[in-house]
């Protein structure tokens, strides 16, 4: 009889907790998956059919929390720094959804690389005052085949030769784009015209039936959704082949309370969790993967006493998101379609004019971040934007706010900083009884500075493309703006990175570059609370590609 119940118990379902658990299937290792949430995405028994619970429901979806956290059962609490006294806000927080999935059911699918410059951001800017740069331990050249394999086991659709900046990649994307939006069509455009280069998105939808499932019919609910048919690959396909592979077992509603330490302090040997019913429940197991997310992974850390105490938390970073908002005369059809169907990496390269801008600003670049063209959000949201009365009637009908639209997003780039950290609220605690996760964030300078210098130069883009009208605004709002209001006031990217940063020295991380807890080999963090920066592109294809390499490490290992 084994002396355990299977080889790795994974903590969470995301996009790096099933694809670390579909490496160790495919490695020949048993693995039990336990996830906190609900399980809306796929039958956890043979044929794992999809559970039909997705819809194109607004209000299910951005206003009932359906894919979790309510954040009156689990708050998050939020301030800017410790002058706020011990939390400035209460409630919902950045938050990434809490189900069987994690946060790729709700991702509209951009998924881009990082560049070789992201993984040597110190040695590629110095020291900036302020911030703590790192190198990563692992180059984007040791990182590519693994590229390779998330893009392929995910199915990602794209043009490997529509990027200028893009890295040199061993092969073409699986499939090639999907069709452009109409509103991308005319942004892209004028980006052109002023010498910018925009490129068809790299995204988790299939453009074409992919691997048993369909190509993308366009609906138009991909950001905030769950996909009804299946079009998006991450995270169902690793978590469906774990499970067909014999070796994975699933368990939603599980909520994991504790992680067993071997009596020789140098191991862990499974966890303790509570079922649904709040019945409790011990998985042994000869390693664990703790895949939770940047936010819970810290707090669950500190809950139990784990990792190095001086940066377990810390160097919490976000996207500071730039919204360039364009006003058009004509409809923009922007609630049709994939989200998100153009990016442009012109700001994360820069030019002649924002390195100007960092010079002034005695900054040694303005990293930017991707550019985003897309629209705005629903009718749901249209109408809470709108007066009440007969006004109400004929916004909606014209729709500016939505279908008159355009929206260019930049997700620029977070300086880490020891001060910006995830810890335990002392006084709000959740549902279980378990101290409440805290940030504490306020933007670097390098943040505000960059927004400032590329935000009017996306207006002229809109402007370009026949936009009417123009404004900005940033996640989070700089203190004093209109938006600095409760409820707006922490940042709302909902990508999340770098609060248990990987590294060479145990002193100055929680993980080794295998992602291996330094004192604790058989725990390993597959989430992107291991990055040491958080470059300016989305984090879900690395952060999948890290779990790969990860699991492949700890299934030899084993």
């Amino acid at each position: 009889m084994p002396d355990h119940d299977c080889d790795v118990v994974v903590i969470g379902s995301g996009p790096g907790g099933a694809a670390a658990a579909h490496a160790l299937t495919e490695a020949g290792r048993t693995v039990i998956v336990l996830e906190k949430g609900r399980n809306h995405l796929l039958a956890a028994e043979p044929p794992f059919a999809p559970l039909g619970r997705f819809s194109n429901d607004e209000i299910k979806f951005t206003r009932r929390y359906f894919l979790g956290p309510d954040p009156l059962l689990e708050p998050r609490t939020f301030r800017r720094d410790a002058a706020d006294g011990e939390h400035l806000e209460i409630g919902e927080v950045n938050t990434v959804p809490s189900t069987v999935g994690g946060g790729g059911v709700h991702a509209d699918g951009k998924l881009p690389r990082f560049r070789e410059t992201d993984f040597r951001l110190r040695s590629e800017l110095g020291a900036v005052d302020g911030a703590h740069l790192v190198d990563w331990p692992v180059g984007y050249d040791e990182l590519e085949p693994f590229y390779t394999e998330a893009e392929r086991l995910i199915g990602v659709a794209g043009d490997a030769a529509a990027n200028p900046y893009a890295s040199w990649r061993s092969g073409p994307f699986p499939m090639p784009p999907g069709p452009d939006m109409y509103v991308a069509t005319l942004v892209t455009a004028a980006a052109r015209r002023l010498g910018y280069h925009p490129y068809p998105a790299p995204t988790g939808a299939n453009s074409v039936p992919y691997d048993g499932r369909p190509a993308c019919n366009n609906c138009g609910f991909c950001a905030w959704y769950g996909c009804p048919i299946e079009a998006k690959g991450d995270p169902v396909v690793p978590l469906r082949r774990m499970l067909a592979s014999g070796r994975g077992a699933l368990r939603a509603q599980a909520h994991v309370t504790e992680v067993l330490i071997a009596p020789d302090g140098r191991s862990v040997r499974g966890v303790r969790y509570l079922d649904v019913d709040r019945q409790p429940h011990t998985v042994t197991a000869r390693a664990v993967v703790l895949a939770a997310g940047a936010f819970e992974t810290p707090r669950l850390l500190l809950r139990w006493g784990l990792g190095n105490p001086d940066i377990v938390g810390r160097f919490l970073m976000v996207h500071t998101q730039t919204l360039v908002l364009g006003f058009f005369r004509h409809r923009l059809h922007t609630h049709r379609g994939r989200s998100v169907t153009h990016l442009m990496d012109d700001p994360i390269v820069g030019d002649a004019a924002s390195a100007a801008a960092a010079a002034e600003a005695d900054l040694p670049a303005l990293r930017g971040g991707v550019v985003e063209v897309g629209g705005a959000g629903g009718p749901v949201m249209e109408a809470l934007a709108l007066p009440p009365g007969p006004a109400h009637v004929e916004g909606m009908m014209r729709s500016h706010l939505r279908d008159r639209l355009a929206v260019l997003t930049m997700q620029g780039e977070d300086l880490p900083q020891a001060t910006n950290r995830v810890d335990l609220d002392p006084r709000v605690r959740d549902v279980h009884g378990f101290p409440a996760g805290r940030v504490t964030y306020r933007p670097h300078r390098h943040e505000l500075v960059t927004a400032e210098h590329w935000a009017p130069r996306l207006e002229a883009v809109l402007r370009k493309a026949g936009a009417t009208g123009t404004f900005w605004v940033s996640s989070p709002p700089v203190p004093g703006h209109p938006n600095d209001r409760p409820g707006m006031r922490a940042p709302s990217s909902r990508h999340v990175m770098g609060t248990a940063r990987m590294g060479r020295d145990p002193d100055g991380s929680v993980f080794d570059p295998w992602q291996r807890m330094w004192g604790l080999e058989n725990l390993v963090c597959c989430d992107s609370s291991v990055f040491p920066t958080a470059s300016g592109y989305g984090p879900t294809l690395t952060l999948v590609a890290l779990a790969i390499r990860a699991a492949r490490a700890l299934a030899s290992s084993l």
